[in-house]
């Protein structure tokens, strides 16, 4: 039988691979395959979904692939999570009130203010309809919290501003079918014992919420003029 003869250099280099094999420190072998998985920021399925799940939105989370330092954080879509709520002049062809008869910032709670977030508080006449018949628009932007969650807290606010009586039990929020072309959740209540009344609206997307009341109006009036008043409002 003829036996090849290995040079000393190749016997070294294998030397060399065979230890690097038997380690133990992260270094070889299966810890090593793993680390280039952890360099391309990305972990065992397993680990991905199975980390992911029950988590609410905006939380924060550091995982094996994020790296030391650093943190993957579920946002909404940059389009979403870019709108404001804007000092309109104009909101559905209804022009804002100016004046004394303007309504202050602190006509209801908006609920907890941070740094980056706006508040625009207006009122909207409507044709032939004094201010105090005007239509009142509360909205805030950059929200901190699930803004249905900043819904209910205005909704709560408007509630106590036109004098609901508790007493009478909580007005039913029903969603409009067309919310618009910005989307997220419009809803409207009628907060009266009439057909008609004072109905009061509201809207909650990705970082927006604002409500809004209507006096002498239906669900239905209120709503088309609610989304076309939040294409104004909204950027």
């Amino acid at each position: 039988m003829r036996v090849t003869p290995i040079p000393a250099l190749t016997a070294a280099v294998l030397a060399l691979v065979l230890l690097a094999g038997c380690r133990t420190d992260g270094l070889g072998g299966a810890h090593g395959r793993s680390s280039k998985g952890t360099s391309k920021g990305t972990t065992s399925k397993g680990n991905s979904r199975g980390s992911s799940k029950g988590m609410s939105k905006g939380s924060s989370r550091t995982g094996p692939s994020a790296g030391p330092g650093k943190t993957r954080t579920a946002r909404p879509s940059a389009t979403a999570s870019a709108r404001r709520v804007v000092d309109a002049a104009t909101a559905g062809g209804l022009a804002r009130v100016t004046g004394p008869a303007a309504p202050g910032d602190a006509v209801i709670d908006p609920g907890e203010m941070r740094g980056g977030m706006r508040l625009v508080v207006n009122g909207y006449a409507r044709s032939g309809a004094g201010s105090g018949d005007a239509v009142l628009v509360v909205a805030v932007d950059n929200v901190p919290e699930e803004t249905t969650r900043r819904r209910e807290h205005l909704w709560r606010g408007m509630l106590d501003h036109i004098r609901w009586d508790d007493d009478q039990g909580r007005p039913e929020a029903r969603p409009v079918d067309d919310p618009g072309a910005l989307g997220g959740s419009v809803e409207c209540m009628l907060a009266s014992l009439a057909e008609d009344g004072d109905v009061i609206c509201g809207w909650a997307d990705a970082g927006t919420a604002g409500v809004a009341h209507f006096p002498d109006s239906t669900p239905a009036e209120a709503a088309e003029l609610f989304v076309a008043m939040r294409a104004d409002l909204e950027k």
